[in-house]
């Protein structure tokens, strides 16, 4: 057996290692600190909640894990932390997990956390939870019991490298809490923070947890969540109306001109790419040849320079340098790294298409990196039907299947394979990469999962993204970290590598407001 105390052996790394370039661009300011100050409400402006209930989230994690923990956390490198579990140890088939939980953990109700409790936990993803994250996952559980109060066992039908990793977003909820048996709608966690008060697309009010588990904190009286699409960040830092928030690469160029507000970035990536319609793919589209001109038209250079000035990399990797299933060298064969017009044109001609006399739907989301890449198709002769919608627009078009081509991003996971389940045939949400259809890929990618040995698991996953490469299923145009902006007082405070606010090592737990 394996005993994993502190952080996992880097056999059992995330594939979410920071790029380290990226996570080390902007460092975070040593602001002077004294003690921790209590009270005081956080206000924070991340990712969304597009749900109340923690296991029917379709990616907004920013603001739930304010009230709901796990089992185990993602560390600042993309490593496994054991969270509400203190321990953990795997067979060395990898097939089973053995969870020891920390004591003294009480629900927001006062009741104290129990194996059993985790165990309904799991089974209520299984059982009642289609899709999802953790989907996979679930087909391979054999069993979850809870020996005593303090164990869980987690046996699998064969190994699943990703199982530490995922688990981190497996969040823990009482039973107890309404709506446990259809949609939970006052979810009952153990995290630092309670549910509080939403108004979706508003706020949510989460006020302290004051038997929080980690003795002296939360410090914070309640953080607020700004959760409205059309807020103007960069004023509101600006203005102290919000104290932490995610903004764009150029708000942050210019809010880390001023002495009271410092940037940093997460410690993984946003990747950036092209993807073609796969369901349904219409002429001339369907043709091979036209997807490589398009691919060589993308001037991934200036493309990333315009979504991250210096700190974007270009490649053809869906993780960026740095990160453990980043392989060399498939990047530098990279056919498209440089664009080529010329040879483009001549492989539209040799498919026989005349780009002036082909319309392209393009859908993506109301962000302005896409119309450089429209400008690029535009250049290279085709007419370009721009379609930008919000992001629930954007995500009910894709998934018509009635476009060519989407121009879009997608943030950071947990594991490398919350990547790749989003390509597979029956993987959750995948209308960003066009709904890729290969029974080939997707054995790849089980094989990988099933893979106990890392290295070993990272040479099949470059099998599967070969793939992916050969067929165009989606077009990698770069990375680039997500730039967060706080202000001065905020104390203790340092980005994660995913976008949760909360985790065994660091966030809002151990922030606080100065002054």
């Amino acid at each position: 057996m394996r005993n994993d105390t502190g952080l996992v052996n880097r056999r059992h790394l995330l594939a979410g290692t920071a790029a380290l370039g990226l996570a080390a661009a902007l460092p975070v300011p040593a602001f002077a600190a004294g003690e921790p100050r209590r009270g005081g409400v956080l206000k924070y402006a991340t990712l969304g909640l597009d749900t109340s209930d923690p296991h029917r989230h379709v990616g907004s994690i920013g603001v739930q894990q304010l009230y709901v923990e796990a089992l185990t956390s993602i560390g600042p490198d993309g490593g496994v932390e054991p969270f509400l579990a203190e321990s953990f140890d795997v067979s060395e088939d990898g097939k089973t997990y053995r969870f020891t939980l920390r004591q003294g953990v009480t629900f927001h109700d006062g009741e104290t956390l129990t194996a059993e409790d985790v165990v309904a936990n799991i089974m209520r993803v299984k059982t009642r939870i289609s899709g999802g994250w953790l989907a996979s996952a679930m087909k391979l559980l054999d069993s979850a019991t809870a020996p005593d109060p303090r164990t869980v066992v987690v046996s699998l039908k064969q190994p699943y490298g990703p199982l530490l990793g995922l688990m981190s977003e497996l969040w823990i909820v009482s039973p107890k809490s309404e709506g446990w048996d259809a949609t939970i709608k006052t979810p009952i966690g153990t995290g630092p923070f309670r549910f509080g008060t939403w108004q979706p697309k508003v706020k949510l009010v989460a006020p302290a947890n004051t038997t929080y588990w980690r003795a002296g904190m939360p410090y914070l009286e309640a953080v607020e969540c700004d959760l409205r699409d059309d807020v103007d960040k960069g004023l509101a830092l600006r203005a102290g109306d919000l104290h932490v928030a995610n903004v764009s690469r150029d708000v942050a160029a210019q809010l880390a001109k001023s002495q009271d507000i410092a940037v940093s970035r997460l410690k993984d990536t946003n990747w950036y790419f092209l993807s073609f319609n796969n369901r349904k793919p219409r002429a001339p589209f369907d043709d091979l040849r036209v997807r490589r001109a398009i691919a060589h038209a993308m001037d991934k250079t200036a493309f990333m320079r315009f979504v991250a000035g210096d700190s974007g990399v270009v490649t053809n990797q869906m993780v960026a340098p740095g990160n453990l299933y980043f392989d060399q060298a498939q990047h530098d064969a990279d056919l498209h790294a440089k664009p080529d017009l010329d040879k483009a044109k001549a492989l539209l001609a040799e498919a026989g298409v005349k780009p002036a006399e082909v319309k392209i739907e393009l859908v993506s989301w109301q962000e302005s990196y896409p119309q450089v890449a429209v400008q690029m198709l535009r250049r290279l002769g085709f007419q370009v039907n721009h379609v930008a919608l919000d992001d629930i627009g954007t995500q009910k078009r894709l998934g018509q299947y009635d476009w060519d081509v989407t121009v879009i991003h997608s943030g950071p996971r947990a594991d490398v394979f919350l990547r790749y389940v989003r390509l597979m045939s029956d993987g959750p949400n995948p209308v960003l990469w066009g709904g890729v259809q290969d029974p080939e890929f997707d054995r790849l990618v089980k094989d990988a999962v099933a893979e106990p040995d890392v290295a070993d698991r990272k040479a099949i996953y470059t099998k599967a993204w070969q793939r992916v490469l050969d067929n165009y299923y989606t077009v990698v145009l770069g990375h680039a970290a997500e730039p967060i902006a706080f202000r001065r007082q905020v104390q203790g405070y340092e980005p994660g590598f995913t976008w949760s606010p909360n985790w065994a090592s660091g966030g809002v737990a151990k922030t606080w407001l100065a002054g």
